[in-house]
C-alpha cells in the first residue's frame, strides 16, 4: 500500500504547517489523522491560542479549497448550505452554494450559532450532502468541517448537544504554549505568517492515501483490546453515557490512519492508546467532569486500565 507515502506525507506537513504553529506538532498530526479518517475536528480552547491560524495553514498546505463561516446568533441555515433564487436574465431559480461547498470548511465558534443553524451542520458532517428545497446536493471530496469553540463563555452561545458532538471525529485542545515557543511565536509575529506557507500536497497524492489507509489492517487480539476499551466506559459507575458504535468505529479508523503514517500497515496497542483519549473524550457523559480536560483524563485512566495484548501476536 505504499506505507512510505503516509510517513512523507506526515513529515511535510508537519513541517510546512510549523512554519506559522509553533509547537503544535502532535495536534497538527491529529489533524492529519482526521483528514485520512473523513472525519471532522473540534478544536475547544480560550481566543487567541492559534486554532484559526492552524486550520488556514493546514487548508493551504494541502492546496485545498478552503471557506470560513463566522458563527453569529442571526446566521441561518440557508447561509451555510445556499439557496435557490430567482434568476431574471433567464427566468429561472438557480441554486447558490453557501460556504458547505468548499473541501475544509472552518466554522468559527460554531456554539455561538442558533440550535437551528447548528443542526444544519448533520447532514454535511455525516452524509457529506446538504438538501435545499427538497433537492440533494452532494459536496466536494475531501470534505472537513473544522470547528473552534471556546470553553469558558457562556454568555450568547448554545452548546452543542450531544448528537451533534458525536458527529466530531477528535475534540482536541492547543493549550498555552511553553515559554521558549512563545518567545520564537512572539519573534516571528511579522507581517502574516500564512505567506510562508506554500501548497505541498496534489490531488493525486491525497487521493490515494485515502482511499489506501483502509488497508491497515488490525489482529484479533488488538481488536479486542480496541472493544475492551469502548466497553469499559459503558461500565464505569461514573460514567452516565459510555461510547457508542460509532464512536468504536471513530476510534478504529483512527489507529488505522495513526498506524499509517507512523510506518506501518497494521495497528498495534500503542496506537490505541495514543488516539483514545482524542477520539473518545467527547463521546461520553461522566458525573463530576467539567469539560475537555477532565474526559480527556478519565478516558486516559480507563486506557491504563484495560490490560494490554501480549506483543507476539
Amino acid at each position: 500500500m505504499g506505507i512510505q507515502r503516509f510517513t512523507d506525507f506526515k513529515e511535510k506537513i508537519v513541517k510546512n504547517v510549523s512554519k506559522v504553529i509553533i509547537g503544535k506538532e502532535k495536534e497538527i498530526e491529529l489533524i492529519i489523522v482526521s483528514i485520512l479518517s473523513g472525519g471532522h475536528v473540534l478544536l475547544e480552547d480560550i481566543p487567541g491560542m492559534g486554532k484559526t491560524m492552524m486550520i488556514k495553514a493546514f487548508s493551504k498546505t494541502l492546496n485545498l479549497p478552503f471557506k470560513r463561516i463566522q458563527f453569529t446568533p442571526d446566521l441561518l441555515p440557508s447561509d451555510i448550505t445556499g439557496i435557490n433564487f430567482y434568476n431574471q436574465k433567464t427566468g429561472d431559480f438557480q441554486f447558490r452554494e453557501g460556504p458547505l461547498f468548499s473541501n475544509i470548511v472552518l466554522t468559527d465558534e460554531i456554539n455561538r450559532a442558533t440550535p437551528r443553524t447548528q443542526s444544519s451542520l448533520l447532514e454535511a458532517m455525516e452524509e457529506k450532502q446538504i438538501t435545499a428545497d427538497g433537492v440533494t446536493r452532494k459536496l466536494n471530496k475531501p470534505f472537513m468541517v473544522l470547528a473552534t469553540q471556546n470553553p469558558v463563555e457562556s454568555f450568547g452561545t448554545f452548546p452543542l448537544p450531544e448528537a451533534q458532538l458525536d458527529r466530531f471525529f477528535m475534540r482536541i485542545k492547543l493549550g498555552y504554549p511553553t515559554k521558549e515557543e512563545e518567545k520564537i511565536i512572539i519573534k516571528k509575529n511579522i507581517g502574516n505568517p500564512l505567506d510562508n506557507i506554500e501548497p505541498i500536497v496534489d490531488s493525486d497524492e491525497l487521493n490515494y492515501l485515502l482511499l489506501s489507509v483502509s488497508e491497515v489492517s488490525i489482529h484479533d487480539d488488538v481488536m479486542d483490546y480496541l472493544l475492551n476499551i469502548i466497553d469499559e466506559t459503558r461500565n464505569k459507575d461514573n460514567i452516565v453515557l459510555g461510547v457508542s458504535p460509532r464512536g468504536a468505529i471513530a476510534l478504529f479508523k483512527a489507529c488505522q490512519a495513526y498506524a499509517a503514517i507512523n510506518g506501518r500497515d497494521y495497528i498495534i496497542p500503542e496506537d490505541i492508546k495514543a488516539m483514545a483519549p482524542y477520539v473518545l473524550n467527547h463521546r461520553i457523559i461522566a458525573r463530576g467532569t467539567n469539560g475537555i480536560e477532565d474526559s480527556f483524563e478519565l478516558i486516559k485512566g480507563i486506557v491504563e486500565t484495560v490490560e494490554v495484548p501480549l506483543e507476539n501476536m
